[in-house]
């Protein structure tokens, strides 16, 4: 401020307001994001503005989860504050996706696009959320990035659930798996593996669910969790 960078300034409120997100003060966290924003329009500079969007969104996002945890209710099933905070961060990542469109940057819009689905998820929109974890899918493919493709079948799998389709479910944790295997990632093995007994119980295949259910327990041990 003393010497007039306004872009520096915006950066910095930025950060602020990200570390105030992880400090779980996420009204003054929006006060930061938003002067990110907002000098970031007044200087016309397009990517610090998309910054903002999201960091928005994710400081909205953040808060919602931090409020259903006092409620341990399926996803949809949310008290009203809860659902205003998650639509809000709904339409800050909608923003974001149609300017970094505007600007090209893929990567940038797979991250929208798998926030988008989490927040649909959370508000019990299923379909909606299965279509933005697509598109998701699809840009973490092209990046070959791994990580986040076995994190958008997992997200599928979870969504089809929901909708009462647990073949497709059991399908793509199926993938979750195989992936998890790949990246070595033991805790997402587990977890993979449990995803998928439940899914073969609710498909009444119950030697199979007790094979997953199997692993699940033998992972636990292996990696000390009680």
């Amino acid at each position: 401020r003393t010497i007039g960078d306004r872009i520096g300034e915006a950066k910095a409120s930025g950060n602020l307001g990200n570390t105030l997100k992880i400090l779980g003060q996420f009204d003054e966290a929006v006060v930061c994001c938003q002067r990110h924003l907002d000098i970031s329009r007044e200087q016309g500079d397009k990517v610090g503005e998309a910054r903002a969007l999201y960091n928005i969104g994710n400081v909205y996002h953040a808060k919602g989860k931090h409020l259903s945890w006092n409620t341990a209710q399926d996803p949809g099933c949310l008290p009203q504050e809860v659902k205003d905070t998650l639509q809000k961060a709904s339409e800050y990542y909608e923003r974001n996706l149609s300017l970094v469109k505007e600007l090209g940057d893929r990567a940038a819009q797979g991250r929208a696009y798998g926030n988008l689905g989490n927040t649909q998820y959370l508000l019990g929109n299923f379909s909606e959320a299965i279509a933005f974890h697509k598109e998701r899918l699809a840009i973490a493919k092209e990046f070959g990035d791994k990580a986040a493709e076995r994190r958008a079948y997992s997200n599928l799998g979870n969504a089809h659930i929901f909708l009462g389709r647990f073949d497709i479910s059991a399908d793509y944790y199926k993938k979750t798996l195989q992936l998890s295997r790949q990246l070595k990632d033991q805790a997402v093995e587990a977890q993979a593996c449990y995803s998928l007994g439940n899914t073969c119980t609710l498909l009444q295949d119950y030697e199979k669910a007790i094979e997953y259910h199997l692993r699940h327990l033998v992972i636990a041990q292996e990696l000390g969790d009680r």
